[in-house]
């Protein structure tokens, strides 16, 4: 079963062609050794498809065949549409099932990628080429006319584009981790610049597979450079003109510079390809399945995609959240096992998905709720093979997102560092230091692995442990014994506590700066055993909001001198069981460091800072100013069950 989905998008690709004729037909795959498929495979290798422009874009079709041939007859069609090169490893192995299933299969390099002619525009360019593709696929003579696309994180951006068109033949799509505003997904999350995720990516994703890079030695060798300097970059942002680790590559390095300087939610983001709150409308009711995980990057888009169609379409619409990073389908995540329930086929899932719509095949696909979440939880907390702690969980089948029967109760911060249902009373606020010279480091998050290499532990659940050997350590102590981050916890719990659905923050805060952040995350905290005889702190979710943003971001709103705020922090969707004796815990502080930028507290320019201000910041906590959490709480009789003796 194959997990990684071509969405390791922070890993430079090798830069290495077959060249490959055009049009070159190679030998078909033997079908007595088709993997459990009905038919062999023939390849049609950089079939040049015209675009409305005159534009022409390579794409390799993976036929149905018999004794070596193309099969005879007409079959449904499916389309991927790739920046990361169709010949892909995973992509080719992809192509080869779905054609042995039945279906031609086409793998297209996007424009201004690869084989494909043409200059590459991140997202917006997406639309028309996709609709052409589509509409060129369903005219063709092994085409049914029923044409599906697949693919994920770009290769779902491109979907998503391309649905607001309305393709005439394009009858059903899986979408794994597109987004749905990238502004606030992949940009400027809560107003703060996403910088570990836009250095890494345009980096060792995109700039490294570049024309220029790939045509040039000298550009290679120093895109390359740069890349194993990930960490000094970093430090160095933000960067001066024609001193970026882009340089060598002009065109990206202008693509950089472009988000950096559109650090408010403008009519740059409002395009189809960025942001489809205007374009929900247009979207073609078809059966579209969405699949991210609690850990994805584009988590947001997802469920906010399937909330807002689903209601919109008379077609099915489907979901399904694992405890995955951008990486979906396998068991585990960061240093944490789910167990074996938690991995999920995602091609085998497909397969049946476009069996049912574009065969007309009773798959059972659409049988039971259209969503399935998966609740994190249950474990034992010991450290299993392969050095990850078992946590357990199970699927919660629901009708919709969030699943009807949640009720949101408020958990109030206090003084003495407790969280509670009880209301805070007269209490004295809390305070502390934030200095942007020595950040609060990021450990796990909504990051890809492929990092650690660099010192970058950065993706899915981790214990909040700081490690010398991570970037920005300076120590081994736990993040909670920093004087920049504010702990407020439950006693440990006498009963399971289960939550599903959207979690936000509500702060009251002053600050000596204009602008600053403040950060907020939650974590399930496992008592000490023998494995972690400090216990483990599992970060379950965690945002950000720039104060200049927190009314809207369009225009900044400063803080004023003396100004109490109330700031909302959006945690989106979470699904987490906390089991009895442990503890729920959420980490208030103004710093998530590489991850987001760090704000200078001075209130220039974002991108463009000359210093930085140490800022004193506060948060309220008494009957006039109650910072708490909302947290989704699920009746017992709705939380899926967990195995025998789990947890226990």
């Amino acid at each position: 079963m194959k997990t990684n989905r071509r969405v390791l998008g922070f890993l430079p690709r090798a830069a290495v062609l077959f060249l490959l004729a055009p049009a070159a037909l190679l030998a078909a795959q033997n079908p007595a050794a088709s993997n459990h498929g009905e038919y062999g495979v023939a390849i049609v290798k950089n079939v040049m498809v015209p675009m409305r422009d005159g534009v022409k874009l390579a794409t390799d079709i993976y036929l149905p065949a018999r004794n070596g041939v193309p099969a005879p007859g007409k079959f449904p069609v499916l389309v991927e549409r790739t920046p990361y090169g169709k010949e892909g490893k995973s992509d080719v192995e992809t192509a080869r099932f779905f054609a042995r299933h039945g279906y031609v299969d086409l793998v297209q390099d996007v424009r201004g990628r690869f084989d494909s002619q043409g200059r590459f525009n991140f997202a917006v360019q997406e639309a028309p080429d996709g609709y052409d593709t589509v509409e060129w696929a369903a005219c063709q003579p092994w085409s049914n006319g029923n044409v599906g696309t697949y693919g994920a994180s770009y290769l779902g951006h491109v979907q998503n584009a391309m649905a607001v068109l309305r393709p005439p033949h394009l009858r059903a799509m899986f979408v794994m981790v597109g987004d749905g505003n990238y502004y606030q997904e992949g940009a400027w999350r809560g107003g703060a610049f996403m910088l570990l995720h836009n250095i890494a990516y345009a980096l060792g994703a995109l700039a490294m597979s570049s024309h220029t890079a790939r045509s040039n030695p000298v550009a290679m060798a120093a895109l390359e450079k740069a890349h194993r300097n990930l960490g000094d970059w970093i430090l160095a942002y933000p960067f001066h003109a024609y001193a970026s680790p882009f340089s060598p590559t002009p065109a990206y390095e202008r693509w950089f510079q472009d988000y950096v300087d559109h650090y408010s939610s403008d009519a740059y983001w409002k395009r189809n390809g960025f942001d489809y709150a205007g374009l929900y409308q247009k979207f073609a009711d078809i059966p579209i399945y969405y699949v991210t995980g609690w850990y994805d990057i584009f988590e947001y888009g997802n469920l906010h995609n399937f909330m807002v169609l689903s209601k919109l379409h008379k077609s099915p619409t489907r979901l399904v959240v694992g405890p995955w990073t951008h990486n979906v389908g396998p068991r585990f995540s960061g240093d944490v096992d789910f167990g074996p329930t938690a991995s999920v086929d995602l091609e085998a899932l497909a397969l049946r998905w476009f069996d049912q719509l574009l065969k007309g095949e009773s798959t059972g696909v659409l049988d039971g709720p259209p969503v399935r979440a998966f609740v994190m939880g249950g474990g034992d907390g010991l450290r299993i093979t392969g050095g990850r702690i078992e946590d357990g969980g199970e699927w919660l089948k629901t009708t919709t997102w969030p699943p009807p029967q949640e009720t949101t109760r408020a958990f109030y911060f206090h003084g003495n560092g407790t969280l509670s249902e009880q209301k805070p009373g007269e209490e004295p606020p809390s305070v502390y230091q934030y200095n942007p010279a020595h950040p609060v480091p990021t450990i796990g998050g909504q990051m890809n692995p492929g990092l650690e290499k660099l010192g970058f532990y950065t993706d899915g659940p981790r214990n909040q442990v700081c490690d010398l050997k991570m970037f920005g350590c300076r120590n081994n102590l736990p993040l909670a014994a920093r004087h920049d981050v504010l702990v407020f916890e439950t006693p440990p719990l006498t009963s399971d506590v289960v939550i599903a659905g959207p979690v936000t923050v509500d702060l009251w805060i002053s600050s000596s700066a204009p602008d600053t952040d403040f950060t907020a995350k939650l974590v399930d905290v496992a008592p000490p055993n023998k494995d972690y005889p400090e216990g483990y702190a599992m970060n379950i979710e965690d945002r950000i909001i720039r104060l200049r943003w927190s009314e809207g971001y369009e225009a900044p709103h400063f803080l004023k001198p003396g100004e109490i705020r109330k700031v909302t922090i959006d945690l989106i969707g979470v699904a987490n069981r906390f089991i009895k004796g442990h503890r729920i815990r959420v980490d208030i502080s103004s710093s998530n460091f590489p991850y987001f930028d760090v704000n200078p507290n001075t209130g220039e320019r974002p991108g463009y800072s000359t210093h930085s201000v140490i800022a004193i910041n506060t948060v309220y906590h008494d009957a006039q100013h109650p910072s708490h959490i909302n947290l989704p709480l699920l009746p017992a009789g709705a939380a899926p069950a967990l195995p025998p003796q789990a947890g226990r």
